[in-house]
């Protein structure tokens, strides 16, 4: 498993979609029936998503749920370790919803990282409708850590 994320830290050009963590993986993977199968794209010094939340991810009626926006972020942010070349996990999420993110609607997602300090990594995103209105937002830590932290995770 570590190894297959080893070609995910190769070069990626700005507009390219990058591959999924995994093919399971919730957030972003093309085989998990349950997931959000993410697209992501580095643009610039970041990445991007365009989204449609559907009926799988309903809370209210015609909404998404909280719990599924806060998954599009964090699986968002793992994007950009891509671009900065380090294997960390999310030591903090938080999410700001401003607005009602309507299940059917098309939604840009967009996160940057901040300066690396010790072992943290600072990241934020943007959840946009299409008039460019922000419906939520996201700040969240990731902390640096080696692959033996996936080897002990994995039973390995």
């Amino acid at each position: 498993m570590i190894a297959s994320w080893a070609a995910a830290f190769q070069p990626v050009e700005d507009g390219q979609l990058f591959a999924p963590h995994s093919p399971g993986c919730v957030g972003c993977g093309p085989d998990n029936p349950h997931g959000l199968h993410l697209a992501v794209r580095r643009r610039g010094s970041g990445v991007q998503a365009e989204h449609t939340f559907d009926d799988r991810h309903t809370g209210a009626p015609g909404v998404a749920h909280g719990g599924a926006v806060a998954m599009a972020f964090d699986d968002l942010f793992g994007f950009l370790l891509y671009l900065i070349g380090e294997l960390a996990v999310t030591r903090d999420l938080r999410v700001s919803y401003l607005a009602p993110v309507r299940l059917g609607a098309r939604y840009v997602l967009r996160a940057d990282h901040g300066e690396r300090v010790g072992r943290r990594l600072p990241v934020s995103a943007a959840l946009r409708n299409l008039d460019d209105i922000v419906v939520a937002t996201a700040e969240a830590t990731f902390v640096v850590v080696d692959t033996h932290h996936f080897t002990r995770a994995a039973g390995g």
